[in-house]
């Protein structure tokens, strides 16, 4: 069974119905508590604003095919160390960044939601480790996550449902200089089938074919992105799914609450009633639709506190044939520096390996060592012996990295988000002490002409999670203080940015939400 066999709709609403949820963005945020509403017997619409791809036909073994699954609206990158937008900060589609993710998905540890109790800096969450726990162990089973058993570190788990796929060359290469040097390492988590696998309600899903264009889409269907799991599983109990759904407007009526959603699709302005919200948008563009509407802003939070993940990444090259574009691109991890004894910085990284696409080496190298025109194709002959490892670390909350509405208009006559960001103290340190060991690693691996690319991952933030009205735009179950009714589950309510890829946090997070928020329902409080 295909992924767009799965999506025909099993109904539609009127607009001037009013659903019992309105969920805006299909990612890892929206289609899981989606899927677990509609299956619940509510109504519920999802406002897609990304196109519904169909996965064999569209997602091609061509890397210049998936730049059309970034969300490539002009976002103003302002600050002293200007964020790079687009690639491999959020997506576009049915299935939101989960299109182009590589599928890479780590726990957060217990101590990744006690910052300041831990080091004195940045914030804690409302919520520990075991309120998600076993919402981790929901997801990494609807997904199919494959990977290693036992894992090495953080508390006890179920095992994972399928076991680790083969490391590719650069996984290899970093497990060889990664034991010579005394760090431990693992097969990593991903969110990739490593055999078919039956999922409820879905059917058998394929095996990776190990084609390494996972940020292209999964033709296949192997990646556990939402299009081709938690969104056939909504869609199957009820939800409607608009694609092509450009939300502009909240209604908010005179008690304080969201009466409907106004959105922007084939040139029409549509309004869809509804009894509660779910924002799911993603870090720019859910606290953007907030601050358009002057919602849930009491705390002066929205759009505050944005973070990044250091994301360093250290290449070199090598006698052997590594082939960077075979194998899932992160196939080997390491957390030994989770919480570094010798650290002069809070938080802590982990360490992972890099499987790389041409196109996107070529730009890297011109933009790490400014090669270009002749030096660039000379570099580029030796591709196929490229091997990279890079550090996932934490980012620290600041009030002076924010976002903003600018001045400058759009297509669709809104403000362009303006994002300000600026390394502080605590990530150049951090970097530097993972560059170090890094470099160490490669040299015992036996890297030659190795380089350094300084760049960030993901973005986190704007609309922070926590006890207080007065330091937060939601409470620890994602409802808005301000707006009863209306709920924020993405990456945007992160307090913290955590030393691991958010995705599963997110979609934990969204389960979780769901539940609280049906429990409100049956105690009638909603």
């Amino acid at each position: 069974m295909t992924a767009a066999a799965t999506l025909s709709p099993a109904r539609r609403f009127l607009p001037s119905e009013e659903v019992d949820a309105v969920v805006v963005g299909t990612g890892a945020g929206g289609a899981p508590l989606l899927a677990r509403l509609a299956r619940a017997g509510l109504r519920v619409v999802a406002l897609e604003a990304g196109r519904q791809w169909d996965a064999g036909r569209d997602f091609a073994t061509d890397e210049r095919e998936q730049s059309k699954l970034f969300w490539n609206d002009e976002r103003l990158s302002a600050g002293g160390d200007p964020v790079h937008f687009g690639r491999n900060n959020s997506g576009t589609g049915v299935g939101g960044s989960t299109l182009h993710f590589t599928g890479y998905v780590p726990r957060a540890q217990p101590d990744d939601f006690r910052l300041h109790s831990d080091f004195g800096v940045g914030a804690d969450w409302p919520l520990a480790y075991e309120d998600l726990e076993p919402y981790y162990d929901e997801v990494e089973r609807v997904l199919g996550v494959s990977g290693p058993a036992p894992y090495p570190w953080g508390p006890p788990r179920t095992p994972y449902p399928l076991a680790p796929l083969p490391l590719n060359g650069a996984a290899q290469l970093m497990q060889r200089g990664c034991a010579r040097v005394g760090v431990r390492t693992s097969p990593a988590a991903n969110a990739a089938l490593s055999g078919s696998y039956f999922q409820e309600g879905i059917g058998w899903r394929p095996a990776c074919v190990n084609r390494g264009f996972c940020q292209a889409g999964c033709s296949v269907g192997a990646k556990g992105s939402m299009d081709v799991t938690y969104v056939p599983l909504a869609v199957a109990a009820g939800a409607e799914l608009r694609a092509e759904a450009f939300v502009t407007r909240l209604e908010v009526e005179r008690t304080g609450r969201v009466a409907g959603v106004v959105y922007a699709r084939e040139g029409r302005e549509e309004r869809q009633r509804c009894r509660a919200v779910f924002l799911c948008a993603g870090a720019v563009e859910t606290p953007r639709l907030l601050l358009l509407n002057g919602l849930a802003d009491s705390s002066g939070q929205v759009g505050r506190n944005f973070m990044v993940h250091m994301g360093l990444q250290l290449w070199g090259s090598f006698e052997e044939d590594v082939r960077p574009y075979k194998g899932i691109p992160g196939a080997l991890i390491s957390e030994d520096n989770h919480r570094p004894a010798d650290a002069d910085f809070a938080g802590g990284y982990l360490l992972q390996s890099i499987g790389i696409m041409p196109v996107t080496y070529a730009s890297q190298v011109a933009r790490g060592r400014g090669l270009w025109g002749v030096a660039l194709r000379e570099h580029m002959r030796s591709y196929n012996h490229a091997a990279g490892i890079n550090l996932l670390g934490e980012c620290l909350p600041s009030d002076g990295n924010y976002l903003e509405l600018s001045s400058e208009f759009d297509d669709r006559g809104l403000p362009k988000p303006r994002i300000h960001f600026t390394l502080g103290e605590n990530e150049r340190r951090l970097c530097a002490h993972g560059e170090a060991l890094m470099r160490e690693i490669w040299a015992a691996a036996g890297a030659r002409d190795v380089w350094a690319l300084p760049r960030t991952a993901h973005l986190i933030g704007t609309c922070r999670m926590g006890a207080d009205p007065s330091a937060a735009v939601v409470d620890r179950d994602g409802r808005a203080f301000d707006v009863p009714n209306l709920h924020v589950c993405d990456n945007s309510t992160f307090p913290s940015a955590m030393s691991a890829n958010p995705a599963l946090t997110i979609m934990a997070l969204s389960l979780r939400t769901a539940d609280r928020f049906l429990e409100r329902i049956r105690r009638r409080e909603e």
